[in-house]
């Protein structure tokens, strides 16, 4: 990469009592000092390592200047850091940051992989070696769990969720969606939550094509995740949670086959409205009176499509919006579960909310929605990529837990421990990173640094 204008510098004449000259000439110098932690996660995790050896190498050997487990860690770390694309690799090739999160010395190593070999790194693998990378991912996840709770929980909760993905191109598979008006993909994600921690843990994200019905994948995906869960916690209680979209008796047969624990929101149809009628008879009194409207029931209910009965639980409420008339709002549950419909409803249904904010923080945080590739496989690793990059984040966000950060959201925590200017050396014997003394959360990063796995100096 060329430095001849990093020589060039600026003047501001008002800002001081002296001029202020502004000059990019500071060489071996990153603005993602911090980083280091996320390569010290991966490392603890074997995550990187684990996920490119699903890869496999189809190039000749004596022409390979960049290894795959290199280019998924710069694609992987560079993702993490706020740098979705791949046209952001010129930048970044000789940062020394980036050169030492890829594996390589970061002064005397040779730069980074360019645009072009990361375009047909991305465009590379087939459906085989994805679906192996889906399940290295997963099995990743459930290990590191089971290592940091010695295999020991009471409930892990299951969360899939349907979301959208818009195109704006010719990718493959992107269709038009009646129901959220526009072209696009709709991937399916999985989180996992251990008892009743406050984090839901991605395991998976599954691109589908813009028609893809929300349960299209996911029998597939509980068989393979259920064994790896009930070998890793053979004492935890499964139980799973869901919308209404993945209605359908062949769901609840396949719950009940597996043993799941299940709460699955339902659509209304006229049996249900005319069941639930004493429930919503109560909450329309309430709300004449003045108080408020939500009142919570259940009944038996048995579909025409359904072996037996299941148990409904019913949240009637009356829904008032600024000019417009009070309205009947009913919702329903089907579970297996005991317990008050409060509790059932308020408590564990409602819960599932908190799987929607992780997919918030996908596309916000991390892009996942980025599929801008023709090809849809090449959509999927990258979007297996960036779950892999949601991962560390996690972890770092685990190694956090005692600090300011704790519940920091993936922008934030990026913002406060990554993006630190930084300045490196590099010797025979070891490489030293040099932060800002005045770095706001400082004590934070040196105590998150420990928890991952660093030793005090």
């Amino acid at each position: 990469m060329s430095h001849h204008t990093t020589e060039q510098g600026v003047l501001f004449a008002g800002l001081s009592k002296k001029a202020v000259v502004a000059r990019f000439d500071q060489r071996r110098s990153s603005s993602d000092g911090g980083a280091i932690l996320l390569k010290a996660c991966d490392e603890r995790l074997g995550l990187s390592a684990r996920l490119a050896a699903c890869l496999s190498d189809g190039r000749q050997g004596s022409k390979v200047s960049h290894t795959l487990e290199g280019l998924f860690r710069q694609r992987m770390f560079g993702i993490a850091c706020g740098y979705a694309d791949c046209n952001d690799a010129a930048r970044l090739a000789d940062d020394p940051v980036m050169k030492l999160l890829a594996g390589r010395d970061p002064v005397s190593g040779a730069s980074l992989a360019s645009q072009p070999t990361l375009s047909r790194f991305e465009n590379a693998p087939r459906r085989g070696e994805l679906l192996r990378l889906s399940e290295a991912l997963a099995e990743s996840v459930v290990e590191r769990h089971r290592r940091r709770r010695r295999g020991r929980a009471r409930r892990i909760t299951i969360d899939l969720d349907p979301t959208v993905d818009p195109t704006h191109g010719g990718q493959q598979g992107t269709l038009f969606s009646a129901f959220y008006r526009t072209w696009c993909h709709l991937p399916l994600a999985g989180f996992l939550t251990f008892d009743d921690e406050p984090e839901q843990y991605l395991f998976c994200h599954v691109l589908r094509g813009g028609h893809a019905a929300a349960t299209q994948g996911m029998s597939g995906l509980l068989r393979r995740l259920l064994p790896r869960l009930r070998r890793a916690f053979p004492r935890a209680r499964l139980r799973i949670r869901l919308d209404s979209g993945f209605m359908g008796p062949e769901m609840f047969g396949l719950f009940e086959a597996e043993g799941l624990e299940y709460v699955v929101g339902m659509a209304k149809n006229p049996t249900l409205l005319k069941l639930a009628e004493p429930t919503m008879a109560e909450a329309r009194a309430a709300f004449e009176a003045g108080e408020p409207s939500r009142r919570l029931g259940e009944f038996a209910y048995r579909a025409r499509s359904w072996p037996r009965q299941r148990r409904v639980v019913v949240r009637a409420e009356v829904a008032e919006h600024f000019g417009r008339e009070p309205r009947d709002s009913p919702r329903f549950v089907v579970t297996i579960l005991e317990g008050t419909p409060r509790h059932v409803y308020e408590t564990v249904y409602c819960g599932r909310g908190d799987a929607e904010n992780r997919i918030k923080e996908l596309k916000h945080g991390l892009e996942i929605d980025r599929t801008s590739c023709t090809s849809f496989l090449a959509n999927q690793f990258r979007a297996l990529m960036t779950a892999a990059a949601c991962v560390l984040m996690q972890e770092l966000r685990l190694g956090a837990r005692r600090t300011r950060c704790a519940r920091a959201q993936i922008g934030t925590l990026r913002l406060r421990l990554l993006k630190l200017g930084a300045w490196v050396e590099s010797s025979v014997r070891r490489v030293v990173v040099h932060l800002p003394a005045g770095a706001p959360f400082a004590d934070d990063w040196r105590r998150i640094a420990v928890s991952v796995g660093a030793v005090k100096t």
